[in-house]
């Protein structure tokens, strides 16, 4: 583990211990995470948030958070989407429409297949 530099780093590894935590403990196994920065928007995150919620409601996957953030830094794929599930490396998805939204929840978060085809990233941003 590195060395911890600042007091805001420190607050940062406890406010994403505590989000971990409460998320384990709501019963969920896992979030999704869609970047809303305005890049994101601007490339059309608010669809693709829409279409995960959708599908999520489709395919009665009733056990994921589905969460907003900032920017992740990958503006030139936005929209991006990042799929944390517990005891997993996290994914973490660009250029994702509303179709390719539905496809990552049928087959991630349903099967538990990653959508290697949309994939840019694995592991901690």
């Amino acid at each position: 583990m590195p060395k911890i530099k600042s007091l805001e780093e420190l607050m940062k590894i406890k406010e994403d211990a505590i989000k971990d935590l409460k998320l384990r403990q709501s019963g969920k196994r896992g979030k999704v995470i869609v970047a809303m920065g305005t890049c994101g928007i601007a490339a059309g995150a608010k669809e693709t948030l829409k279409a995960i919620v959708d599908a999520i409601n489709e395919f009665g996957v009733d056990d994921i958070a589905v969460v907003q953030s900032g920017c992740m830094g990958l503006c030139d794929v936005e929209p991006t989407v990042e799929v944390s599930l517990m005891d997993e490396e996290p994914v973490i998805y660009g250029n994702v429409t509303p179709e390719q939204a539905r496809r990552i929840v049928e087959k991630h978060l349903k099967n538990g297949e990653i959508v290697a085809d949309l994939v840019v990233k694995r592991g901690e941003v």
